[in-house]
């Protein structure tokens, strides 16, 4: 197996619900996307999938408690402002802001903002992986 990955899918309650808070965060849906059943975003090289959480469990061949599912999805940035610039959008598109934005004890900056659904993005800087010119960060 490849060290990669290509998909990540979150489930989600109202997958209307979703797509509109996604795109309030300036995220496009792909054509792909099959109305009212799932939607597609490019993510950079890889693709995110909003599909109905009962439906995503089923399929997974799991049960779903409805908590937390111990995961965290990330967005690094290059500057401090841009972090609060993206917690503040999140904000204004109804997401909750867990953690407001303030410098880590690694020498970054972050803050945590959980989307209508339960999942939590940390959006951060993190001077030890630099961001090439695709946005995508850079592992020293």
């Amino acid at each position: 197996m490849d060290q990669r990955v290509t998909l990540v899918t979150l489930g989600v309650h109202d997958l209307s619900r979703a797509v509109t808070f996604y795109e309030a965060l300036g995220w496009e849906a792909h054509t792909a996307s099959v109305g009212g059943e799932v939607a597609f975003f490019d993510a950079g090289g890889m693709v995110v999938a909003l599909w109905g959480r009962d439906k995503l469990a089923e399929d997974s061949g799991v049960v779903d408690p409805g908590g937390w599912g111990g995961v965290t999805l990330a967005h690094n940035v290059s500057e401090p402002a841009e972090v609060d610039a993206i917690l503040a959008v999140a904000r204004a598109a109804g997401a909750i802001v867990a953690r407001s934005a303030a410098p880590t004890p690694w020498g970054g900056y972050s803050g945590v903002f959980v989307d209508p659904d339960g999942h939590p993005w940390e959006v951060a800087v993190n001077p030890g992986w630099p961001l090439d010119a695709d946005g995508r960060p850079q592992l020293n």
